[in-house]
């Protein structure tokens, strides 16, 4: 050490210990901890970003490989069952169907047809039933009722022999009327039904009004009336309308045709219902 003008001279390393000892150089050494932490700190991420990737990078190898060709159990596709080598489900019951085709329904024409077949009840009530008949807005009272086994007696004309030449076994009828018009309605009864088609090809004459409960005599005595033929199955109905007061019919006369359109429809309608209830029966017997 030297001691020159101007004061004593440390060097350019800073203040010297006067005993031949250095200070330490806290701030220095302080710095070098740190960057020493920061340096192992980057090694401890960047090594765990390493062994994350060498994972993901060896999952999907995995995956890649197991896709190649192989079920999840490790098997190569050509080592799978194929489908005929599967168990089969024939051992297991399944529905059966019977081979048979099951009869057609009862055809209701047939049981009006033939009175083989046509066994329901029949007289004048189940035919003509209550105390008035209503179709559309008209409505009729009904009055008196008829049936007889000596069809002849039910018709005036030649129409009584044409019945019994064609076999009819009776007659049944029924009366309505409204307003001063009245209907007799009279259904002819047959075995068969080539018979029932006969007597209406043939008819001629008419039926007889039938009066009473009410109503009085119409149709008889020359009076002109309005007269209609039909039949179905082994049924002829027929029928006979005019006025109460003796009056004759003319064509301008609507309410007499109105009258004896509505009781011939409503006798057709009871005719097929016939047909229909018992081929019901009949259908219901062939399920039990």
């Amino acid at each position: 050490m030297s001691f020159g003008q101007g004061g004593p001279s440390w060097g350019s390393g800073g203040p010297q210990d006067p005993y031949g000892s250095s200070t330490p150089d806290w701030a220095a050494l302080a710095d070098a901890s740190a960057a020493r932490n920061r340096r192992r700190k980057f090694l401890w991420i960047g090594g765990g970003a390493l062994a994350t990737a060498a994972i993901v990078g060896i999952v999907a190898t995995a995956i890649v490989s197991t896709n190649n060709g192989n079920d999840r159990d490790g098997k190569a596709a050509s080592e799978l069952p194929t489908p005929e080598q599967l168990p089969s489900n024939s051992a297991q019951p399944g529905p059966s169907f019977s081979s048979v085709a099951p009869p057609p329904p009862p055809n209701p024409h047939d049981f009006i047809s033939s009175s083989k077949k046509d066994k329901a009840p029949l007289s004048a009530d189940t035919l003509y039933p209550g105390r008035r008949l209503t179709m559309g807005d008209r409505v009729y009272a009904k009055g008196p009722t008829n049936r007889t086994t000596g069809c002849a007696s039910a018709t005036q004309g030649a129409l009584g022999a044409v019945l019994a030449n064609n076999g009819c076994t009776q007659v049944i009828r029924a009366t309505y009327a409204k307003g001063g018009v009245a209907v007799t309605v009279g259904v002819a009864v047959f075995d068969t039904e080539a018979q029932a088609k006969k007597a209406k090809e043939q008819a001629s004459g008419g039926l007889a009004s039938l009066s009473g409960s009410g109503v009085p005599t119409f149709c008889r005595g020359g009076a002109v009336c309005r007269k209609t033929t039909n039949s179905y199955g082994r049924y002829a109905y027929f029928t006979v309308g005019g006025f109460t007061n003796g009056k004759n019919v003319t064509k301008s006369d609507s309410a007499v045709f109105q009258a004896g359109d509505d009781l011939a429809e409503f006798t057709f309608q009871q005719i097929v219902q016939r047909g229909r209830s018992q081929a019901s029966a009949a259908a219901g017997a062939q399920a039990g």
